[in-house]
């Protein structure tokens, strides 16, 4: 493994959940003066979305937080497992997708729940997707994400996953 840890978030369409975790994890990262040790993207399982940017409800809800973000969504690929150390997927249907994809047991153990890094939530949990609700949910996906990923870098730097 190298000094550089590589995470991908993944949801179903890369457009809502794991684009803005993929930004809010840098940001947290960043802050923290820790980015040098962290190369994080995002992608989704499905096809539905690629080449479009993050859903403007999100991005609406995340500039109310002074929080901006942008990118294209892209697939998730059977040879991403080779390229990234942690793979977070916001929902149990999202892993479930991954673990098809995976080839080996070393692949499949990259995989984990991003609410197993929510302080306040249960580890089994979905990152709820708001796609098709109104407003109050992007609100709690905005909500969950930053928590999460904030719990998850600093499991990452307390050692308690990726073990170095």
């Amino acid at each position: 493994m190298t000094d550089v840890t590589r995470i991908c978030f993944v949801c179903l369409g890369n457009i809502v959940r794991s684009p803005l975790a993929e930004n809010m994890f840098r940001h947290l990262a960043e802050q923290a003066k820790l980015a040098h040790k962290y190369d994080v993207d995002s992608a989704g399982t499905s096809s539905w979305h690629v080449g479009e940017k993050p859903d403007r409800r999100m991005r609406r809800v995340a500039a109310g937080h002074g929080f901006s973000y942008s990118g294209r969504a892209r697939q998730f690929k059977r040879d991403d497992f080779e390229k990234f150390d942690l793979v977070i997927a916001m929902d149990s249907d999202n892993r479930s997708n991954l673990s098809r994809l995976a080839r080996t047991e070393g692949e499949r153990a990259k995989i984990h729940l991003m609410r197993e890094f929510d302080p306040q939530g249960n580890p089994t949990a979905p990152v709820p997707d708001p796609y098709y609700g109104g407003i109050d949910g992007f609100e709690e996906a905005f909500q969950i994400v930053k928590r999460s990923c904030q719990g998850l870098l600093d499991a990452l730097e307390d050692g308690q996953v990726l073990k170095k």
